[in-house]
């Protein structure tokens, strides 16, 4: 991570710039994302539409928690008050395919602030960039945090979801074609996978009692990754390249909870030589509690 010249504040103000990150996109690191979400699409490890193997297209779903001091603090971009911190909203733009064994870099900064219901928000924003310095994606994580607590008690339980306010529908009247549903059931084995190898509130009860959360609260991408391995079984490299992904987290997945993944074809739509397909896309448990709601896009 690079120092801030700008200011000494460790505020995350808009436009404050955490650094860059270099990978290489591994088979071990794609074997590592499928075996924590149980997607083993073919096109990860044999021929794909852009010739060899290519990566998953969120494969690094959580590069955003990565800028951080060392591996145990928390993210450099946080607000100090972690107690009930939840994340909110989660967007993709999806420019070029990432294959294994490329080269890529990140870059992180703060790209929005802002206060609503009693939280304040920090948008996170992480580009990734290919060898050659093309824009190959684009992530941005919005995520809240209490204004104001006293660290006791529970600050989001079981119940909340049975509420009506807490129900969220989707109109699907005119809907062109329905998706094949993708469904997953959230194993503890799968929550240290994906959100490991520290304990937190993602992977540990003990710890998510802590941060005011009756059980572990899944981690919000991983519903994310859910419906990216929807989108990748219908559209292919239509979505990996040229996919776009919007979506509000609006309930809690708790570990054990049964989840489907549904998508509508609302329209198709002439963009340049190609069609766009517009879906709304949504996350919902065993009893038709929707957790992840949102819109999505690929290239037909």
């Amino acid at each position: 991570m690079t120092s801030d010249t700008m200011s000494d504040t460790k505020d995350p103000y808009v436009g404050r710039d955490y650094g860059r990150h270099d990978h290489v996109i591994t088979p071990d690191l794609v074997r590592a994302y499928s075996e924590a979400v149980d997607d083993f699409n073919p096109i990860y490890t044999g021929a794909s539409p852009f010739g060899g193997p290519v990566a998953p297209a969120l494969l690094f779903h959580s590069e955003v928690y990565s800028f951080r001091e060392h591996p145990k603090a928390q993210p450099s971009w946080y607000l100090p008050n972690l107690y009930g911190n939840l994340h909110a909203r989660q967007e993709w733009d999806l420019f070029r395919p990432m294959m294994v064994g490329e080269a890529i870099h990140t870059r992180s900064f703060i790209a929005d602030r802002y206060i609503k219901r009693g939280r304040d928000y920090v948008v996170n924003e992480v580009l990734f960039f290919d060898a050659e310095d093309r824009v190959a994606a684009r992530q941005r994580t919005h995520q809240s945090f209490l204004r104001e607590t006293t660290n006791e008690g529970t600050v989001i339980d079981k119940s909340r979801e049975k509420s009506s306010e807490r129900r969220f529908e989707v109109d699907i009247s005119g809907a062109i074609e329905e998706l094949s549903p993708v469904r997953k059931e959230i194993t503890l084995d799968m929550c240290w996978k994906f959100s490991g190898p520290h304990r937190n509130y993602h992977n540990d009860k003990e710890f998510a009692q802590k941060l005011g959360f009756p059980d572990i609260v899944v981690q919000g991408m991983m519903s994310t990754c859910f419906l990216s391995e929807m989108l990748t079984n219908r559209f292919g490299g239509g979505w990996i390249a040229g996919g776009k992904m919007s979506v509000n987290l609006v309930n809690i997945v708790w570990q054990s909870d049964r989840l489907v993944c549904r998508g509508f074809v609302r329209e198709i739509v002439p963009e340049g030589e190609r069609q766009r397909a517009h879906l709304d896309v949504w996350v919902e448990k065993d009893d038709g509690t929707r957790v992840t709601i949102g819109t999505a896009s690929a290239l037909v």
